[in-house]
């Protein structure tokens, strides 16, 4: 989502390296309320990707506001910083709208500290209690 919302961008004359980090905190700011650096900030970051350290809630208004953003954009056949800009703003509106509606039936904040490897669990290699059987056509299959 994120390289069709670049490309988009750059179709409608955005060509700059720092106009793309303008118009990513323009989108993030408008849904998750701080810049890309802020979050960055927020979560402990220094190095690491923002992106590879939000939870699956995060990531995924996120990639409303990116998808929404490129659609609007498409739609308007628009160009230039500051149409590209309000059309941004309006992607990230469209999640934090969203954002709102989960956080509202949740109960608490989506935008959280953590940190992919906060509540990412390594995977393990078998499970104890898994068995492996031969199906029907002599392949083996997981068994509890």
């Amino acid at each position: 989502m994120r390289k069709e919302l670049t490309d988009e961008w750059y179709r409608s004359d955005i060509h700059e390296p720092k106009d793309f980090a303008i118009l990513t905190n323009v989108l993030t700011k408008a849904w998750s309320g701080m810049t890309t650096g802020e979050y960055k900030r927020y979560k402990g970051l220094t190095k690491e990707n923002l992106r590879d350290n939000m939870t699956n809630v995060e990531l995924a208004l996120n990639t409303l506001a990116e998808v929404t953003t490129t659609e609007l954009s498409r739609q308007r056949n628009q160009k230039g910083m500051a149409q590209t800009s309000n059309t941004a703003q309006e992607g990230g509106e469209v999640a934090c709208n969203a954002r709102a509606d989960i956080e509202s039936r949740l109960g608490r904040s989506v935008v959280s500290p953590e940190r992919a490897s906060d509540y990412i669990k390594p995977i393990e290699t078998q499970d104890a209690d898994v068995q492996m059987l031969p199906d029907s056509d002599g392949a083996e299959k997981e068994q509890s």
